[in-house]
Formats: C-alpha cells, sequence, structure tokens
C-alpha cells in the first residue's frame, strides 16, 4: 500500500520513487555510454501496425518512463532480468538452487533457464554486437523493400541507448526504410540526431497537463514537449502516436491540447489511435508483481475521431 501511494517503480525487488526512478535510469545511462551493444528484448518480423508495409521492429530495453498503462513491463528497466511463468511452475526449488542470490534478485546469469525442467524461464533480453544486429536485419531487406516497408526502432526507448542506435542506423541507413518510434524523452543533441537521420517518425503523444503527466507517466514532460517542438521544425515526416487510455489520455481536454500542438505541423502526416488493450496486464505476473493501473480499464476508450476531423488532420484507430 505504501508504494502504491508513492507512486512507486517496482521491478525485480526494486521499490522507487518517481524520483528515485529517475536517478536509476541517469545511472543507466552512464553505464550504456561505455558499451556499444544494442540490448534487445524482441524483434517482431511481419509487422504491420509500425510504419507503412510490412516491417521488422526492434524493441529496445529501457525506458525512463513509468507509464502505469505500460503492457511491456520487461521492457521497462534497462536491467536483463529473468522472466518466468507462473503456469506448469512444479515448484521444484532448482532454479533457487542454482541462483547465486537465492532468486532474490537477479544478475541475468542464466542458471535458472537452464534448470527449469517445464522451461518457463527465460532471460528478457539479450545483448548484440551492432554490427552482427544490423546483419542480422539486412538479411530481410529485400523481401521489405519488395511490401513498401521497412525496420522500425521501438521499445521501451531506443534513444536511451542512443550510441547503439546510432550506429545500426548508420549502418541500415539507405538500405531500407527507417522508423522510430519514440516517447519523446530524450537528450535533445541524440533526439535532433536521430530524427534527421530516420525517414519517419512514430512519436507518442500521451499527456499534456504537466502535473497529470508526473502522476501517470512518472516524468516531466517538458522535454518531451522541447522534442516535440524541434520535431515540427524539423523536415522528418511524423506520425502522431496516441495511446487511448480511457479517462486519462482519451478525454477530450487531453485530445484537444495534442491537436492544437500538432495540427499546423508542416510535416504530420497523421495520427494513429491506439485503444487500450485490456490484456495488457498479462506479462506482470512474468515479473512477479502485480498489474495495479491508476484508472478504470473496464471503461471503453473513446477516439474522438471527430475532434481530428473538425481541424483536418487525418486520422485512424489501429
Amino acid at each position: 500500500e505504501k508504494h502504491r501511494k508513492e507512486n512507486c517503480f517496482i521491478e525485480d525487488g526494486m521499490h522507487l520513487t518517481n524520483v528515485g526512478y529517475s536517478v536509476f535510469v541517469n545511472e543507466i545511462k552512464k553505464a550504456l555510454s561505455k558499451n556499444t551493444k544494442a540490448r534487445i528484448f524482441s524483434i517482431e518480423e511481419f509487422s504491420v501496425y509500425d510504419g507503412p508495409g510490412i516491417r521488422t521492429t526492434i524493441f529496445f530495453k529501457g525506458c525512463p518512463l513509468n507509464c502505469s498503462w505500460c503492457h511491456s513491463p520487461e521492457g521497462k528497466s534497462y536491467n536483463n532480468i529473468s522472466l518466468r511463468s507462473p503456469n506448469g511452475c512444479l515448484a521444484c526449488g532448482k532454479c533457487v538452487e542454482v541462483c547465486p542470490n537465492g532468486r532474490k534478485e537477479c544478475s541475468a546469469c542464466g542458471k535458472c533457464v537452464e534448470v527449469c525442467p517445464n522451461s518457463l524461464i527465460r532471460l528478457a533480453a539479450k545483448d548484440y554486437d551492432v554490427e552482427f544486429l544490423a546483419n542480422e536485419l539486412s538479411k530481410n531487406i529485400d523481401i521489405l523493400n519488395m511490401n513498401k516497408g521497412g525496420i522500425t526502432f521501438s521499445g521501451g526507448e531506443p534513444l536511451l541507448q542512443s550510441k547503439a542506435l546510432l550506429e545500426i542506423i548508420n549502418l541500415l541507413k539507405g538500405k531500407t526504410h527507417l522508423a522510430l518510434q519514440t516517447c519523446g524523452h530524450a537528450n535533445e543533441k541524440d533526439f535532433l540526431e536521430v530524427i534527421n537521420k530516420v525517414d519517419l517518425l512514430l512519436f507518442d503523444m500521451k499527456i499534456i497537463n504537466k502535473e497529470k503527466a508526473l502522476i501517470y507517466e512518472g516524468v516531466d514532460n517538458s522535454l518531451i514537449m522541447k522534442n516535440l517542438e524541434t520535431l515540427k521544425k524539423s523536415n522528418t515526416p511524423f506520425i502522431a502516436r496516441i495511446p487511448l487510455i480511457p479517462g486519462v489520455v482519451d478525454t477530450e481536454e487531453n485530445i484537444l491540447e495534442i491537436i492544437h500542438l500538432i495540427k499546423d505541423a508542416h510535416n504530420l502526416i497523421s495520427a494513429e489511435l491506439l485503444p487500450y488493450n485490456k490484456y495488457a496486464g498479462s506479462k506482470y505476473a512474468l515479473l512477479g508483481i502485480n498489474y495495479e493501473p491508476k484508472f478504470d480499464e473496464s471503461v471503453e476508450s473513446n477516439p474522438r475521431l471527430e475532434l481530428f476531423g473538425k481541424y483536418n488532420i487525418k486520422a485512424r484507430v489501429l
């Protein structure tokens, strides 16, 4: 109860307030500056919702936000951890026996993965050498190009691993269409450098009110707003992606604030509205934590398409 009142981020034994989480993210950034490996928690082939055509989407681990509706909790922390399915567990204790920390915290050694008799445990992410990853992604480029698709970098937040991201982009640039999905909460210099190299930006638009953003996203959204203005001044086309969290993001007031921020952008293509996924909490059990959204998820989300039409913004519900 105490952690819920203090709006804590909880994963793998960590209990951090929003201030503590910001400090934690800064420490991650320091660590990332020392290596150029990309930590990836998923690679999805033949995706059709992450940009034009058929695409390969790469999900980078780690995110500076702490959205209460996050449907990829395994991608929040940069730390690699083990995920354990609660279904089918024999409670044999073998994972505890081999764990150097008694499964009280995870060092991603992978020993528990090897001994689980029902193969219920896996590591959340894999570290890739950037050149190897770029070569792997290049193998399907001909198919992607034939279907007017490409490669999309998503997360988590790819810009949290900006050094690795930029190296991969440079290795793939000119070979296929490159898109970046970002929450916008990123170093301004990194943000500008990346958006000038990709062909499309999928920019998340969530809560505009600063106080509410702090409550539901766990961060001051001033940096997001700065980077949005940078994007609008650039020549990089972008799509505004809006998760329709009921009673939080999909309110008429918030949607109108989003519209007023993007309606005059010369490089805006459209808005894509993502209905709330009521199965968003299904992955939390893998981390051994409860999903406790700060909104009524039983309410149907409202896309408010008429508001976008009023301002001549092309919008669709995904």
